[in-house]
């Protein structure tokens, strides 16, 4: 399975230099799946998409043409998760198995879906063999610190330029069931608990979507993963918030291609990322002076 795409495993989109303080994370909707990768699967393709946070890549372009800049994944959750640690791995599908002391047990990868997903619920066991040790580090140095090192020189750039960050981590999630009648929040913003933004912050990015139509629900039941927990250090003036938008407020009745709430969709997350950018740089003082 050691395999490289020719093309890079990100893409980092939008203005050269920083023209706001934000910067997005789009870490689940890579769509390369390799030739390699899909014959070491029992699954199909199309199994393996439920993984991926369908097509939130697309939903960024309206904040990137307002001036926010992104880091796009192209590979695949299937390949490796962005969204957590690197420790964070079912040792059991790895051959041969890592020290127990370099391992990171965590719910996640109780449930199958560590830094390389090892099961999807209502399919079973992805992988035909265990994955090789070689090629796991490989993915972690060629994929997962690369993403992340250009994550924390966005951030940083944008910070020196204006005295302040914030990362915008974009995912989406299943449906949300209705409970008593009423549908719950399509929108869920996490911020770990309130450890990784400024408050003022946070209110500026739920009025946002709230004005866009969107219900908005706080950390529950997202609070925020490994991107929001490694980048988010409010005080040392890099924020950072997770925003999770349910599958089907922008995509049609199968969950694959766009439906009638895309665009709208987009809008909202422009917005968030707008608002959060107006907040940060509201005189009389930004909010890395807090």
């Amino acid at each position: 399975m050691a395999e490289s795409p020719a093309e890079p495993p990100f893409l980092r989109i939008g203005p050269e230099a920083p023209l706001s303080p934000v910067v997005l994370s789009v870490p689940h909707a890579g769509r390369s799946y390799s030739p390699a990768l899909l014959s070491a699967s029992r699954l199909a393709r199309e199994t393996l998409e439920t993984l991926e946070d369908r097509l939130v890549d697309r939903l960024v372009w309206r904040a990137v043409a307002g001036g926010a800049r992104a880091v796009v994944a192209l590979r695949p959750r299937a390949e490796i998760d962005l969204n957590r640690d690197e420790r964070e791995i079912d040792g059991a599908m790895i051959a041969p198995p890592p020290p127990s002391r370099s391992l990171m047990q965590s719910p996640k990868t109780r449930g199958g879906l560590g830094l390389v997903p090892s099961r999807i619920t209502g399919a079973g066991a992805i992988w035909l063999e265990r994955l090789p040790g070689k090629e796991l580090a490989r993915r972690i140095a060629e994929v997962h610190r690369p993403y992340h090192a250009t994550l924390a020189e966005m951030l940083e750039q944008a910070r020196a330029q204006f005295g302040i960050a914030i990362l915008l981590d974009c995912h989406s999630m299943p449906p949300r069931r209705a409970l008593n009648g009423v549908a719950e929040a399509g929108v869920v913003l996490g911020d770990r608990h309130g450890t990784s933004i400024s408050h003022d912050l946070l209110l500026a990015a739920a009025e946002a979507a709230r004005e866009c139509g969107f219900e908005v629900a706080h950390n529950e039941p997202y609070a925020g993963g490994y991107i929001t927990q490694r980048h988010g250090r409010p005080h040392q003036g890099t924020h950072a918030l997770q925003i999770e938008v349910d599958r089907a407020s922008y995509l049609d009745p199968a969950l694959r291609a766009p439906g009638p709430g895309f665009d709208q969709t987009a809008r909202m997350i422009a917005a968030v990322s707008s608002a959060l950018a107006g907040r940060a740089l509201e005189p009389p003082q930004a909010i890395a002076a807090e």
